[in-house]
C-alpha cells in the first residue's frame, strides 16, 4: 500500500485587517472615504464610522497597507493613526 499524504481542505486565502483613525467632521467626509474604499481593488469589506472617526478595511493578502493609506489620504482627510493586523503602522504617505 502506497503512502498517501492526507490533503487538508484548502484554507481560505489570507487576508489583512487595516484600521485607521481618520479626521471626519461630517457625513460628506465619511462619504468620501466610503466612496474611495468601495472602488479599491482587493477590499473584501470595510466600515467607515463618522461617530468613531474610524475606517476598518478587510483586504486581500495582495492589497498593501500603504495603498489603502494613500487611497484614504487622497480624499484630503487627515489620517491620525493606523494599524495593520493589530500592529501600529506609520501614517506618513509614501510615494508609489
Amino acid at each position: 500500500m502506497a503512502d498517501v499524504d492526507a490533503v487538508a481542505p484548502s484554507a481560505p486565502a489570507a487576508e489583512h485587517t487595516y484600521k485607521f483613525n481618520v479626521s471626519m467632521s461630517c457625513g460628506g467626509c465619511s462619504g468620501a472615504v466610503d466612496r474611495v474604499l468601495k472602488k479599491l481593488d482587493g477590499v473584501k469589506s470595510y466600515e467607515v464610522s463618522l461617530e468613531n472617526q474610524t475606517a476598518t478595511v478587510v483586504a486581500d493578502e495582495g492589497l498593501a497597507y500603504d495603498k489603502v493609506l494613500r487611497t484614504i489620504a487622497k480624499t484630503g482627510k487627515k489620517v491620525n493613526s493606523g494599524e495593520a493586523d493589530g500592529v501600529e503602522q506609520s501614517v506618513v504617505v509614501k510615494d508609489e
